[in-house]
This record gives structure tokens, sequence and C-alpha cells, in this order.
């Protein structure tokens, strides 16, 4: 299948820092820029997420880095576009409401909003993601500095 000419996987980094910054700029957050170090940093998580085929938060930062935010994805292998990767956390909007971090979702749980949070989160302006095939799944991680959804502050 061709998306726009282009195959499935094709352009993938590319791909995905654009659906990302589509988000912000529909809600006028500066676009963010590709980081080589964060994509490393995501690889070496995606990794043990494909290896082991848990799917959690890595531990806190590296001691080399300050913090970073991240955000997570996973779904059946080779079947999904970078596209729809990150659509799936930019569809949290749905729950999002203005306001100071942790109160920004209609529901009440900050897990409905938290990726959606971390993409569009105003201070960030990097990000670094690696795509890593499990047994079963394929995992996406997405590193972000400045980190996002940092207590008593608003995201835009």
């Amino acid at each position: 299948m061709l998306v726009g000419g282009v195959g499935p996987r094709q352009n993938f980094d590319e791909r995905l820092l654009a659906a990302q910054n589509r988000e912000r700029d529909a809600i006028g957050a500066a676009p963010l820029s590709w980081d080589p170090v964060l994509a490393r940093s995501a690889r070496d998580w995606a990794r043990y997420l494909a290896r082991t085929g848990k799917f959690e938060h890595s531990p806190d930062s590296p001691w080399w880095s300050g913090p970073e935010g991240e955000n997570l994805w996973a779904g059946t292998v080779n079947y999904y576009q970078p596209e729809a990767m990150v659509g799936l956390w930019a569809s949290e909007k749905r729950a999002y409401k203005a306001g100071v971090f942790p109160n920004n979702s209609r529901t009440g749980r900050v897990e409905d909003v938290g990726h959606y949070t971390q993409l569009i989160w105003e201070k960030t302006g990097a990000v670094g993601c690696a795509l890593e095939r499990g047994r079963n799944e394929d995992f996406l991680v997405c590193r972000y500095t400045q980190a996002g959804n940092v207590l008593g502050e608003r995201p835009i």
C-alpha cells in the first residue's frame, strides 16, 4: 500500500516528526526539531521493550541528560503507519481541557491525556523516536526535551 507515493515505512522519522508537528501547529505551538541523541536514547528503550515484550515507561533519565519526556506506542507488526501511531496519542485531545497539569483531563484521569499533553507541551522543542520489532508487536518510543507533563505548569 502506498500513501502519497511513499511506502508504508519509508521516510519513517520524517513522517513521525511531521505528524507530531501538525498537532502542534493546530494549537499554535512551535514545531519540534529532530534530535539524533534523543532518537538513540529512544532506540535503546525500544529495543528493550521489543526484547522483553514488556510495555512500560523507562526508569528515570540517565545521569548524563536532563529529564526527558516519553511517549510509547505498541501495535501489530508492520501494520501501522507512523501517522496512525502519532494519531493514537493525538486522539487523546478529545479528553483534553486547558489548565494546569495534571488537571487537563475532562475525565479526571491524567492517563487519558498524558500522551497528548507531552506531544503539545509548549516548552518541548526536540524529539527523537525509534521503532523496534518485537516478537508479536512493534514498539515505538519517542523521547522529548524539555520534558512535558510537569506538575503545576500549563501545557500551552
